[in-house]
């Protein structure tokens, strides 16, 4: 086990997401009911407030968000705002990530 210097934002999405989302495709329909899987994202470690945290990184986990539904921006609702983030997803923060796996942890840039 390896303790990595990062905390963990957990992001998990909240109905009004699922009904733009549902609104996209008709194949794919999700439900508040389903247990959603969220993402985790990887922050300082030291934080001492969530909220700072969150409103520094938002826009970049919205965006991350709105690209696993469509990467068409045309879709995408024109009010990403902190507001409408926190009526969009469930945050769940912590600031001790330890890593379980014997291969070493690898990372790709994703947003230039």
């Amino acid at each position: 086990m390896k303790l990595v210097n990062r905390g963990f934002i957990l992001v998990k999405p909240k109905q009004p997401f699922l009904t733009w989302a549902n609104g996209l495709d008709d194949v794919i329909q999700f439900d508040d009911a389903d247990e959603m899987e969220g993402n985790c994202y990887l922050i300082e470690d030291d934080f001492l407030e969530l909220e700072p945290v969150i409103e520094r990184n938002f826009k970049s986990i919205f965006t991350h968000e709105l690209l696993a539904v469509t990467d068409d921006e045309s879709e995408w609702p024109t009010e990403r705002k902190m507001e409408n983030f926190n009526n969009w997803f469930h945050v769940e923060a912590g600031s001790i990530v330890v890593d379980l796996q014997k291969t070493n942890l690898i990372s790709d840039d994703i947003f230039e």
